[in-house]
């Protein structure tokens, strides 16, 4: 499988696999993520948009306000720490900065 992740907000693309066998271990029980407004974040969670993200080879891009379900917590590349499926869009990383907890 030779799928690429984007991210929405910065256009950084990677494979998952590279990501995973460079970051080592799972370290997610000693950090905290937070979300736009301080709320801890947990694998699991549904979290909103709180700001429009332009997605590469998209017309539209990710509206504010867009619900993200069952979020997954990732040690990822360039502080993209949550892992997740948008509607319309597929698999990608958003940053924990440009949400908030649902």
């Amino acid at each position: 499988m030779n799928a690429l992740v984007v991210c929405p907000e910065c256009g950084h693309e990677w494979v998952p696999a590279d990501a995973a066998a460079e970051g080592g271990g799972e370290a997610a029980g000693e950090r905290v993520v937070k979300d736009a407004v301080g709320n801890v974040l947990q694998d699991g969670d549904t979290v909103v948009v709180v700001k429009a993200l332009k997605v590469k080879g998209s017309p539209s891009g990710i509206k504010a306000g867009t619900k993200v379900r069952n979020i997954r917590l990732v040690d990822g590349v360039d502080g993209h720490d949550i892992d997740c499926k948008v509607d319309g869009f597929g698999a990608m990383q958003l940053k924990s900065g440009v949400v908030k907890k649902a």
